[in-house]
Protein backbone atom coordinates (compact mmCIF):
# COMPACT_ATOMS: atom_id res chain seq x y z
CA UNK A 1 0.00 0.00 0.00
CA UNK A 2 0.91 3.86 -0.08
CA UNK A 3 1.97 3.62 3.69
CA UNK A 4 3.71 1.06 5.76
CA UNK A 5 4.04 1.44 9.27
CA UNK A 6 7.20 -0.27 10.54
CA UNK A 7 6.50 -1.74 13.93
CA UNK A 8 3.63 -4.05 12.58
CA UNK A 9 6.32 -5.12 9.50
CA UNK A 10 8.53 -5.86 12.05
CA UNK A 11 5.72 -8.14 13.96
CA UNK A 12 4.23 -9.74 10.63
CA UNK A 13 7.67 -10.93 9.30
CA UNK A 14 9.07 -12.25 12.12
CA UNK A 15 6.02 -14.79 12.48
CA UNK A 16 4.56 -14.91 8.19
CA UNK A 17 4.92 -18.07 8.10
CA UNK A 18 6.84 -21.53 8.60
CA UNK A 19 9.54 -19.66 7.15
CA UNK A 20 10.48 -18.40 10.87
CA UNK A 21 11.97 -22.14 10.97
CA UNK A 22 14.92 -20.98 8.79
CA UNK A 23 15.51 -17.92 10.37
CA UNK A 24 16.88 -16.26 13.73
CA UNK A 25 13.91 -14.43 15.48
CA UNK A 26 13.94 -10.60 14.54
CA UNK A 27 13.71 -8.35 17.04
CA UNK A 28 10.21 -6.52 17.12
CA UNK A 29 7.57 -5.53 19.29
CA UNK A 30 5.46 -8.24 20.97
CA UNK A 31 2.03 -7.89 19.16
CA UNK A 32 0.26 -7.70 22.48
CA UNK A 33 2.17 -4.72 23.41
CA UNK A 34 2.12 -3.24 19.61
CA UNK A 35 -1.68 -3.15 19.32
CA UNK A 36 -2.90 -0.57 21.66
CA UNK A 37 -4.73 2.51 19.87
CA UNK A 38 -6.51 2.99 16.87
CA UNK A 39 -4.14 4.31 14.70
CA UNK A 40 -2.42 0.53 15.87
CA UNK A 41 -5.78 -1.41 14.16
CA UNK A 42 -5.17 1.18 11.06
CA UNK A 43 -1.41 0.26 10.58
CA UNK A 44 -2.35 -3.56 11.05
CA UNK A 45 -4.52 -3.81 8.39
CA UNK A 46 -1.82 -1.27 6.00
CA UNK A 47 0.05 -4.22 6.41
CA UNK A 48 -2.12 -6.83 5.75
CA UNK A 49 -3.13 -4.89 2.34
CA UNK A 50 0.58 -4.59 1.75
CA UNK A 51 0.87 -8.27 1.62
CA UNK A 52 -0.75 -8.34 -1.38
CA UNK A 53 2.08 -6.44 -3.41
CA UNK A 54 4.38 -9.72 -2.66
CA UNK A 55 6.61 -11.29 -5.77
CA UNK A 56 4.57 -14.34 -5.14
CA UNK A 57 1.23 -12.55 -5.70
CA UNK A 58 -0.35 -10.01 -7.36
CA UNK A 59 3.14 -8.23 -8.54
CA UNK A 60 4.57 -10.89 -10.36
CA UNK A 61 4.10 -14.73 -9.73
CA UNK A 62 0.19 -14.95 -9.41
CA UNK A 63 -0.76 -13.46 -12.08
CA UNK A 64 2.17 -15.02 -14.71
CA UNK A 65 0.70 -18.39 -12.87
CA UNK A 66 -2.94 -17.03 -13.96
CA UNK A 67 -1.36 -17.22 -17.58
CA UNK A 68 1.66 -18.81 -18.60
CA UNK A 69 0.58 -22.68 -18.69
CA UNK A 70 -2.50 -21.87 -20.84
CA UNK A 71 -3.04 -21.14 -24.14
CA UNK A 72 -3.14 -17.97 -23.66
CA UNK A 73 0.85 -17.24 -23.38
CA UNK A 74 4.15 -18.71 -23.77
CA UNK A 75 7.77 -17.58 -23.58
CA UNK A 76 11.17 -18.27 -24.05
CA UNK A 77 12.15 -16.83 -20.47
CA UNK A 78 14.23 -19.34 -18.31
CA UNK A 79 12.16 -17.95 -15.28
CA UNK A 80 8.93 -19.33 -16.74
CA UNK A 81 10.34 -22.20 -18.81
CA UNK A 82 8.42 -24.69 -16.11
CA UNK A 83 5.24 -23.37 -16.22
CA UNK A 84 5.48 -23.25 -20.22
CA UNK A 85 6.22 -26.76 -20.43
CA UNK A 86 4.46 -27.92 -17.24
CA UNK A 87 7.30 -29.22 -15.89
CA UNK A 88 6.88 -27.97 -12.28
CA UNK A 89 8.14 -29.68 -9.23
CA UNK A 90 8.07 -28.61 -5.59
CA UNK A 91 11.38 -26.19 -5.89
CA UNK A 92 9.97 -24.43 -8.59
CA UNK A 93 10.01 -21.00 -7.62
CA UNK A 94 6.88 -19.93 -8.41
CA UNK A 95 5.45 -22.95 -6.31
CA UNK A 96 7.44 -21.69 -3.50
CA UNK A 97 6.46 -17.68 -3.78
CA UNK A 98 2.84 -17.83 -3.55
CA UNK A 99 2.33 -20.57 -1.07
CA UNK A 100 4.99 -18.27 0.73
CA UNK A 101 3.28 -14.66 0.50
CA UNK A 102 -0.05 -16.56 0.62
CA UNK A 103 0.96 -16.78 4.17
CA UNK A 104 2.08 -13.88 4.97
CA UNK A 105 -0.91 -12.12 4.16
CA UNK A 106 -3.00 -14.90 6.03
CA UNK A 107 -0.77 -14.28 9.15
CA UNK A 108 -1.18 -10.30 8.79
CA UNK A 109 -4.98 -10.97 8.67
CA UNK A 110 -4.62 -13.01 11.59
CA UNK A 111 -2.69 -10.64 13.61
CA UNK A 112 -5.46 -7.90 12.72
CA UNK A 113 -8.31 -10.48 13.82
CA UNK A 114 -7.10 -11.53 17.08
CA UNK A 115 -5.84 -8.87 17.96
CA UNK A 116 -8.11 -5.19 16.70
CA UNK A 117 -11.28 -6.44 18.69
CA UNK A 118 -9.53 -5.67 22.02
CA UNK A 119 -8.78 -1.91 21.04
CA UNK A 120 -10.64 0.74 22.12
CA UNK A 121 -12.47 2.60 18.67
CA UNK A 122 -15.10 3.74 17.12
CA UNK A 123 -17.40 0.69 16.92
CA UNK A 124 -18.23 0.95 13.19
CA UNK A 125 -14.38 1.54 11.47
CA UNK A 126 -13.10 -1.30 14.42
CA UNK A 127 -16.05 -3.64 12.11
CA UNK A 128 -14.63 -2.53 8.59
CA UNK A 129 -11.03 -3.83 9.64
CA UNK A 130 -12.29 -6.46 10.30
CA UNK A 131 -14.15 -6.90 7.76
CA UNK A 132 -11.71 -6.20 5.25
CA UNK A 133 -9.09 -8.95 7.29
CA UNK A 134 -11.39 -11.54 6.56
CA UNK A 135 -11.45 -10.36 2.86
CA UNK A 136 -8.30 -10.77 2.58
CA UNK A 137 -7.70 -13.90 4.62
CA UNK A 138 -10.57 -14.82 2.25
CA UNK A 139 -8.65 -14.08 -0.78
CA UNK A 140 -4.97 -15.34 -0.04
CA UNK A 141 -6.69 -19.03 1.19
CA UNK A 142 -8.85 -19.02 -1.77
CA UNK A 143 -5.54 -18.74 -4.27
CA UNK A 144 -3.82 -21.45 -2.28
CA UNK A 145 -6.82 -23.89 -2.83
CA UNK A 146 -7.36 -23.67 -6.23
CA UNK A 147 -3.29 -24.10 -6.77
CA UNK A 148 -2.52 -26.63 -4.19
CA UNK A 149 -6.33 -28.14 -3.06
CA UNK A 150 -6.13 -28.51 0.95
CA UNK A 151 -3.34 -26.76 2.78
CA UNK A 152 -3.16 -26.03 6.67
CA UNK A 153 -5.91 -23.50 8.21
CA UNK A 154 -4.13 -21.33 10.06
CA UNK A 155 -6.31 -19.07 11.74
CA UNK A 156 -4.21 -17.76 14.66
CA UNK A 157 -0.90 -15.41 14.03
CA UNK A 158 1.90 -17.58 14.22
CA UNK A 159 3.76 -15.13 16.94
CA UNK A 160 6.43 -17.86 18.08
CA UNK A 161 8.25 -21.11 16.35
CA UNK A 162 7.08 -23.67 18.50
CA UNK A 163 6.32 -26.57 16.61
CA UNK A 164 2.39 -26.55 18.00
CA UNK A 165 1.86 -24.04 16.39
CA UNK A 166 3.03 -24.17 12.83
CA UNK A 167 2.90 -27.56 12.13
CA UNK A 168 -0.44 -27.84 11.34
CA UNK A 169 -2.04 -30.63 8.78
CA UNK A 170 -3.55 -30.14 5.78
CA UNK A 171 -7.59 -29.38 5.59
CA UNK A 172 -9.52 -30.89 3.02
CA UNK A 173 -10.34 -28.68 -0.10
CA UNK A 174 -14.03 -28.56 0.97
CA UNK A 175 -12.71 -27.50 4.60
CA UNK A 176 -10.71 -24.75 3.24
CA UNK A 177 -13.75 -23.70 0.79
CA UNK A 178 -16.05 -23.76 3.88
CA UNK A 179 -13.56 -21.25 5.46
CA UNK A 180 -13.10 -19.14 2.61
CA UNK A 181 -16.87 -18.59 2.21
CA UNK A 182 -17.31 -18.34 6.38
CA UNK A 183 -14.89 -15.32 6.05
CA UNK A 184 -16.56 -13.80 3.14
CA UNK A 185 -20.21 -14.14 4.30
CA UNK A 186 -18.96 -12.56 8.09
CA UNK A 187 -16.97 -9.60 5.90
CA UNK A 188 -19.99 -8.99 3.71
CA UNK A 189 -22.26 -6.87 6.60
CA UNK A 190 -18.87 -5.12 7.99
CA UNK A 191 -17.03 -3.10 5.31
CA UNK A 192 -18.14 -0.46 3.34
CA UNK A 193 -20.73 -0.23 1.27
CA UNK A 194 -18.54 1.74 -1.02
CA UNK A 195 -14.91 2.48 -1.26
CA UNK A 196 -12.45 2.55 -4.26
CA UNK A 197 -9.40 1.55 -2.76
CA UNK A 198 -10.25 -1.03 0.24
CA UNK A 199 -12.65 -4.22 0.16
CA UNK A 200 -16.06 -3.16 -0.06
CA UNK A 201 -19.60 -5.26 -0.14
CA UNK A 202 -19.51 -5.29 -3.81
CA UNK A 203 -15.86 -6.97 -3.89
CA UNK A 204 -16.73 -9.42 -1.27
CA UNK A 205 -19.47 -10.30 -4.02
CA UNK A 206 -17.49 -10.23 -6.57
CA UNK A 207 -15.36 -12.89 -5.11
CA UNK A 208 -18.06 -14.89 -3.26
CA UNK A 209 -19.55 -15.19 -7.22
CA UNK A 210 -16.12 -16.39 -8.23
CA UNK A 211 -15.34 -18.60 -5.08
CA UNK A 212 -18.70 -20.49 -5.99
CA UNK A 213 -17.99 -20.54 -9.27
CA UNK A 214 -15.49 -22.70 -8.57
CA UNK A 215 -17.40 -24.96 -6.63
CA UNK A 216 -20.02 -25.45 -8.90
CA UNK A 217 -22.70 -23.51 -6.89
CA UNK A 218 -24.56 -21.87 -9.57
CA UNK A 219 -27.28 -20.33 -7.51
CA UNK A 220 -25.13 -19.01 -5.01
CA UNK A 221 -22.83 -17.73 -7.74
CA UNK A 222 -25.81 -16.13 -9.63
CA UNK A 223 -26.72 -14.62 -6.01
CA UNK A 224 -23.38 -13.22 -4.94
CA UNK A 225 -23.03 -11.83 -8.72
CA UNK A 226 -26.52 -10.05 -8.71
CA UNK A 227 -25.65 -8.45 -5.04
CA UNK A 228 -22.38 -7.17 -6.41
CA UNK A 229 -24.29 -5.90 -9.94
CA UNK A 230 -26.20 -3.64 -7.55
CA UNK A 231 -23.42 -2.17 -5.35
CA UNK A 232 -22.76 1.02 -7.34
CA UNK A 233 -20.10 0.25 -10.07
CA UNK A 234 -20.44 0.60 -13.18
CA UNK A 235 -19.77 -0.98 -16.76
CA UNK A 236 -17.35 1.62 -18.04
CA UNK A 237 -18.39 2.47 -21.65
CA UNK A 238 -15.00 1.41 -23.44
CA UNK A 239 -13.05 -1.38 -22.76
CA UNK A 240 -9.59 0.68 -23.25
CA UNK A 241 -10.77 3.46 -20.19
CA UNK A 242 -9.65 0.09 -18.05
CA UNK A 243 -6.43 0.10 -18.45
CA UNK A 244 -4.28 1.30 -16.43
CA UNK A 245 -6.31 0.47 -13.51
CA UNK A 246 -6.78 3.20 -11.50
CA UNK A 247 -9.98 2.56 -9.04
CA UNK A 248 -12.12 3.72 -11.89
CA UNK A 249 -16.35 3.19 -11.93
CA UNK A 250 -15.74 -0.61 -12.78
CA UNK A 251 -13.08 -1.17 -10.66
CA UNK A 252 -13.87 -3.70 -7.25
CA UNK A 253 -10.92 -3.84 -6.03
CA UNK A 254 -7.34 -3.39 -6.80
CA UNK A 255 -4.08 -3.66 -5.88
CA UNK A 256 -2.99 -0.02 -4.98
CA UNK A 257 0.87 0.59 -6.33
CA UNK A 258 2.86 3.86 -5.77
CA UNK A 259 5.82 3.36 -8.07
CA UNK A 260 9.20 4.04 -6.43
CA UNK A 261 8.02 5.43 -3.15
CA UNK A 262 6.05 1.78 -2.94
CA UNK A 263 8.08 -1.13 -4.82
CA UNK A 264 6.79 -4.14 -6.20
CA UNK A 265 4.93 -3.87 -9.29
CA UNK A 266 7.41 -5.39 -12.08
CA UNK A 267 4.27 -6.65 -14.49
CA UNK A 268 5.24 -3.82 -16.71
CA UNK A 269 8.86 -4.54 -16.83
CA UNK A 270 8.00 -8.04 -16.94
CA UNK A 271 5.51 -7.71 -20.29
CA UNK A 272 6.35 -4.69 -22.06
CA UNK A 273 9.00 -4.52 -25.15
CA UNK A 274 11.74 -2.08 -24.58
CA UNK A 275 11.23 0.94 -24.60
CA UNK A 276 8.40 0.93 -22.59
CA UNK A 277 10.21 -1.48 -20.56
CA UNK A 278 13.38 -0.42 -18.64
CA UNK A 279 15.63 -3.14 -21.06
CA UNK A 280 15.98 -5.73 -23.79
CA UNK A 281 15.22 -9.24 -22.19
CA UNK A 282 13.06 -12.62 -23.48
CA UNK A 283 9.65 -11.46 -21.72
CA UNK A 284 7.35 -13.29 -19.73
CA UNK A 285 3.39 -13.60 -21.10
CA UNK A 286 3.61 -13.39 -24.35
CA UNK A 287 0.45 -13.71 -25.85
CA UNK A 288 -0.34 -16.86 -28.26
CA UNK A 289 -1.43 -14.67 -31.58
CA UNK A 290 -0.21 -15.69 -34.52
CA UNK A 291 2.38 -13.63 -36.57
CA UNK A 292 3.32 -14.11 -40.31
CA UNK A 293 6.56 -15.15 -40.72
CA UNK A 294 8.46 -17.77 -42.40
CA UNK A 295 8.50 -19.76 -39.10
CA UNK A 296 5.51 -18.52 -37.28
CA UNK A 297 2.24 -21.00 -36.78
CA UNK A 298 -1.03 -20.14 -36.42
CA UNK A 299 -1.82 -20.47 -32.16
CA UNK A 300 -5.23 -21.80 -30.78
CA UNK A 301 -5.92 -17.39 -29.49
CA UNK A 302 -5.63 -16.82 -33.17
CA UNK A 303 -8.73 -18.55 -33.66
CA UNK A 304 -10.75 -16.77 -31.47
CA UNK A 305 -9.74 -13.10 -31.65
CA UNK A 306 -11.54 -10.81 -34.08
CA UNK A 307 -8.74 -8.07 -34.28
CA UNK A 308 -10.82 -6.25 -37.00
CA UNK A 309 -14.47 -5.88 -34.69
CA UNK A 310 -13.79 -6.60 -31.41
CA UNK A 311 -12.22 -3.15 -29.31
CA UNK A 312 -10.14 -5.49 -26.87
CA UNK A 313 -8.14 -6.73 -30.24
CA UNK A 314 -8.34 -4.43 -33.16
CA UNK A 315 -5.66 -1.73 -34.01
CA UNK A 316 -6.15 1.47 -32.23
CA UNK A 317 -3.46 3.32 -32.62
CA UNK A 318 0.28 3.55 -32.37
CA UNK A 319 1.55 3.95 -28.74
CA UNK A 320 5.57 4.18 -27.13
CA UNK A 321 5.28 0.45 -26.91
CA UNK A 322 4.33 -0.19 -30.14
CA UNK A 323 0.90 -0.79 -32.19
CA UNK A 324 -2.12 -0.28 -29.71
CA UNK A 325 -4.70 -3.19 -30.11
CA UNK A 326 -6.31 -2.90 -26.88
CA UNK A 327 -5.65 -6.05 -24.94
CA UNK A 328 -2.00 -6.95 -26.78
CA UNK A 329 0.64 -4.18 -28.01
CA UNK A 330 2.72 -5.11 -31.09
CA UNK A 331 6.15 -4.07 -31.10
CA UNK A 332 6.71 -4.57 -34.67
CA UNK A 333 10.05 -3.23 -34.51
CA UNK A 334 11.41 -6.45 -36.32
CA UNK A 335 14.05 -7.78 -34.20
CA UNK A 336 14.98 -9.32 -31.21
CA UNK A 337 13.18 -9.59 -27.65
CA UNK A 338 10.97 -6.41 -28.86
CA UNK A 339 9.45 -7.55 -32.24
CA UNK A 340 6.00 -9.16 -31.84
CA UNK A 341 2.81 -9.09 -29.20
CA UNK A 342 2.96 -7.81 -25.71
CA UNK A 343 0.63 -7.27 -23.08
CA UNK A 344 -0.97 -3.98 -23.08
CA UNK A 345 -3.19 -4.16 -19.85
CA UNK A 346 -0.11 -2.62 -17.75
CA UNK A 347 0.73 0.28 -19.88
CA UNK A 348 2.18 2.66 -17.52
CA UNK A 349 5.56 4.10 -16.55
CA UNK A 350 7.24 0.55 -16.03
CA UNK A 351 9.66 2.96 -13.69
CA UNK A 352 12.57 0.87 -13.28
CA UNK A 353 10.56 -2.07 -11.90
CA UNK A 354 8.01 -0.17 -9.80
CA UNK A 355 5.08 0.62 -11.79
CA UNK A 356 2.78 2.69 -10.49
CA UNK A 357 -0.15 0.87 -12.32
CA UNK A 358 -2.48 -0.92 -9.86
CA UNK A 359 -3.45 -4.59 -10.74
CA UNK A 360 -6.95 -5.63 -10.73
CA UNK A 361 -7.88 -8.41 -8.54
CA UNK A 362 -12.02 -7.63 -9.27
CA UNK A 363 -13.68 -6.04 -11.88
CA UNK A 364 -17.26 -5.68 -13.13
CA UNK A 365 -16.93 -6.97 -16.07
CA UNK A 366 -16.01 -10.62 -14.85
CA UNK A 367 -19.23 -10.47 -12.89
CA UNK A 368 -20.87 -9.97 -15.75
CA UNK A 369 -19.83 -13.05 -16.78
CA UNK A 370 -20.15 -15.18 -13.24
CA UNK A 371 -23.79 -14.34 -13.63
CA UNK A 372 -24.19 -15.26 -17.12
CA UNK A 373 -22.37 -18.43 -17.05
CA UNK A 374 -24.19 -19.25 -13.14
CA UNK A 375 -27.65 -18.59 -14.70
CA UNK A 376 -27.00 -20.68 -17.65
CA UNK A 377 -25.39 -23.47 -15.87
CA UNK A 378 -28.79 -23.62 -13.94
CA UNK A 379 -31.20 -22.91 -16.58
CA UNK A 380 -29.89 -22.77 -19.88
CA UNK A 381 -30.06 -20.03 -22.35
CA UNK A 382 -32.24 -17.07 -21.32
CA UNK A 383 -33.10 -12.79 -21.60
CA UNK A 384 -31.20 -12.80 -18.27
CA UNK A 385 -28.28 -14.58 -19.94
CA UNK A 386 -28.05 -12.72 -22.67
CA UNK A 387 -28.24 -9.14 -20.95
CA UNK A 388 -25.13 -10.19 -19.01
CA UNK A 389 -23.72 -11.40 -21.59
CA UNK A 390 -24.67 -8.96 -24.56
CA UNK A 391 -23.25 -5.99 -22.17
CA UNK A 392 -19.69 -7.47 -22.54
CA UNK A 393 -20.14 -8.37 -25.81
CA UNK A 394 -21.63 -4.45 -27.05
CA UNK A 395 -19.48 -2.78 -25.21
CA UNK A 396 -16.22 -4.89 -27.33
CA UNK A 397 -18.86 -3.36 -30.56
CA UNK A 398 -19.50 -6.98 -31.11
CA UNK A 399 -23.36 -7.34 -32.11
CA UNK A 400 -25.96 -8.34 -29.51
CA UNK A 401 -26.97 -12.00 -29.54
CA UNK A 402 -30.69 -12.62 -29.74
CA UNK A 403 -33.04 -15.92 -29.34
CA UNK A 404 -32.46 -16.60 -32.88
CA UNK A 405 -28.59 -16.66 -32.31
CA UNK A 406 -26.81 -20.47 -32.29
CA UNK A 407 -25.71 -20.05 -29.37
CA UNK A 408 -29.04 -19.66 -27.65
CA UNK A 409 -29.89 -22.96 -29.21
CA UNK A 410 -28.90 -25.12 -25.72
CA UNK A 411 -27.29 -24.77 -22.61
CA UNK A 412 -24.08 -26.26 -24.24
CA UNK A 413 -23.81 -23.79 -27.11
CA UNK A 414 -24.14 -20.94 -24.42
CA UNK A 415 -21.65 -21.91 -21.95
CA UNK A 416 -19.28 -22.15 -25.47
CA UNK A 417 -19.99 -18.37 -25.83
CA UNK A 418 -19.55 -17.23 -22.24
CA UNK A 419 -16.20 -19.22 -22.27
CA UNK A 420 -15.28 -17.42 -25.38
CA UNK A 421 -16.01 -14.19 -23.88
CA UNK A 422 -14.51 -14.41 -20.79
CA UNK A 423 -11.27 -15.76 -22.18
CA UNK A 424 -11.28 -12.54 -24.64
CA UNK A 425 -12.28 -10.46 -22.13
CA UNK A 426 -10.20 -11.53 -18.98
CA UNK A 427 -6.66 -11.99 -21.60
CA UNK A 428 -3.45 -11.85 -19.61
CA UNK A 429 -5.20 -9.97 -16.41
CA UNK A 430 -3.92 -13.65 -14.48
CA UNK A 431 -7.07 -16.06 -14.87
CA UNK A 432 -7.18 -17.91 -17.95
CA UNK A 433 -5.61 -21.14 -16.65
CA UNK A 434 -7.78 -20.89 -13.08
CA UNK A 435 -10.15 -20.94 -15.31
CA UNK A 436 -9.18 -23.95 -17.44
CA UNK A 437 -8.71 -25.83 -14.11
CA UNK A 438 -12.12 -25.27 -12.98
CA UNK A 439 -13.52 -26.42 -16.03
CA UNK A 440 -11.52 -29.64 -15.89
CA UNK A 441 -12.88 -30.25 -12.63
CA UNK A 442 -16.46 -29.60 -14.16
CA UNK A 443 -16.10 -31.88 -16.32
CA UNK A 444 -14.96 -34.37 -13.71
CA UNK A 445 -18.16 -33.40 -11.60
CA UNK A 446 -20.50 -33.24 -14.69
CA UNK A 447 -19.96 -35.76 -17.41
CA UNK A 448 -22.84 -33.70 -19.78
CA UNK A 449 -20.42 -30.71 -19.40
CA UNK A 450 -18.47 -29.54 -22.41
CA UNK A 451 -15.79 -27.23 -22.57
CA UNK A 452 -13.97 -26.16 -25.54
CA UNK A 453 -10.46 -26.24 -24.17
CA UNK A 454 -9.57 -27.23 -20.15
CA UNK A 455 -6.86 -27.72 -18.24
CA UNK A 456 -6.72 -31.51 -19.09
CA UNK A 457 -6.52 -30.46 -22.81
CA UNK A 458 -3.19 -28.26 -22.21
CA UNK A 459 -1.36 -30.97 -20.26
CA UNK A 460 -2.07 -33.88 -22.71
CA UNK A 461 -0.51 -31.43 -25.29
CA UNK A 462 2.68 -30.53 -23.14
CA UNK A 463 2.94 -34.14 -21.08
CA UNK A 464 2.67 -37.56 -22.12
CA UNK A 465 -0.50 -37.83 -21.03
CA UNK A 466 -3.73 -35.99 -19.50
CA UNK A 467 -2.54 -36.38 -15.86
CA UNK A 468 -4.65 -35.21 -13.59
CA UNK A 469 -2.34 -34.61 -11.04
CA UNK A 470 -1.02 -31.90 -12.80
CA UNK A 471 -4.21 -30.04 -11.88
CA UNK A 472 -2.43 -29.07 -8.43
CA UNK A 473 0.73 -27.53 -7.75
CA UNK A 474 2.93 -29.42 -5.62
CA UNK A 475 3.18 -28.56 -2.04
CA UNK A 476 6.21 -26.66 -1.73
CA UNK A 477 9.48 -28.49 -0.84
CA UNK A 478 10.24 -26.08 2.28
CA UNK A 479 7.17 -26.73 3.71
CA UNK A 480 7.45 -30.36 3.40
CA UNK A 481 10.75 -30.21 5.19
CA UNK A 482 9.94 -27.52 7.67
CA UNK A 483 6.02 -29.38 8.88
CA UNK A 484 6.16 -33.23 9.08
CA UNK A 485 2.51 -33.46 9.50
CA UNK A 486 1.93 -31.62 5.57
CA UNK A 487 1.81 -34.32 3.12
CA UNK A 488 2.34 -34.31 -0.60
CA UNK A 489 0.11 -34.07 -3.49
CA UNK A 490 -0.36 -37.35 -5.66
CA UNK A 491 1.87 -37.78 -8.39
CA UNK A 492 4.84 -35.14 -7.39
Amino acid sequence: MKKIFIPVFALTLLASSCEILDKEPLSSIAPENFFQSSDDAEAGLTAAYDALQGTGLYSQDLVVVGEMPSDNCTSANGDVINLENLTWNSSTSQVYNIYRDSYVGINRANAVLKYVPGISMPETRRNQILGEARFLRALHFFNLVKLYGGVPLRLEPTENASAAVLNLPRATAEEVYAQVVADLTTAEPLVATANPTRANQAAVNALLSRVYLYQRQWSLAQAAAAKALTGGATLATSFKSLFPANNNAESLFEVQNAGAADGNNILPDLLLPSPPATYSFPKFNIPTLYRPTASAQPTDLTSVVDTINDRRWSYQGTTNAGRDHGSYVDGGRGTGNDDGPFVYKWPGNPNSFNSPDNTYVLRLGEVYLNYAEAANEQNGPSADVLSRLNAIRQRAGLAALTAASPQYASKQAMRQEIDRQRRLELAFEGERWYDLLRYARHEQADPTADHATTALDIIRQKRPTADVNYLLFPIPLYELNNNPQVTQNTGY
